[in-house]
């Protein structure tokens, strides 16, 4: 089973709906890519949300890949501006604390990590390791479905998962969670 590296997108641009990065951003991205090249990426996925797929532009072209779209990348949730973000954060801690509770502006967190699940059950099979530029939401419920929330670094439950970290899967087994050793 090949390798699958886990990419939170790079550093956004702070407004709702649909950002894309920031200058700052776009340096960590095109460092993760370089960093990434070392490991003989087969493929280059990204969440179609703008972030995530800047983020997966950046990196596919530090490898030499074309980037692939997948819907089962996207966040579990996306501030769009229609609820105070009062309210999101609000529903956002709900979702985090009952992970079936299904929010106003997305999904359970419990649907959103089997959704990323699917994802890495499809591509683990691959010869080759694979790059997947998702979300840190999504991302943690995936981990705490397969780890659970106490072997969960501390504070990633409350904090998030910084941008650009790498989490690394080999098939279900959790290598590394959340690391940015390769951005220093």
């Amino acid at each position: 089973m090949a390798a699958v590296y886990l990419v939170q997108h790079a550093e956004k641009q702070k407004e709702p709906g649909d950002p894309g990065l920031t200058e700052h951003g776009r340096e960590q991205a095109s460092r993760t890519g370089q960093w990434l090249r070392g490991v003989g990426l087969a493929a280059v996925y990204g969440s179609p949300q703008r972030r995530a797929w800047q983020t997966a532009e950046l990196i596919a072209a530090a490898t030499g890949l074309l980037p692939k779209e997948d819907e089962r990348l996207r966040e579990r949730m996306n501030w769009d501006g229609d609820q105070s973000l009062d309210d999101f954060l609000a529903d956002w801690a709900h979702s985090a604390r009952d992970r079936d509770f299904v929010p106003h502006a997305g999904e359970s967190a419990r649907q959103a990590g089997e959704r990323l699940l699917a994802f890495v059950l499809d591509v683990a099979e691959r010869p080759a390791p694979v790059a997947a530029v998702t979300h840190g939401g999504v991302t943690v419920e995936l981990l705490r479905s397969l780890v659970g929330d106490e072997s969960l670094p501390p504070g990633l439950l409350d904090e998030g998962v910084p941008s650009c970290a790498l989490t690394v899967l080999q098939g279900l087994t959790v290598i590394s969670v959340a690391s940015t050793a390769h951005l220093r």
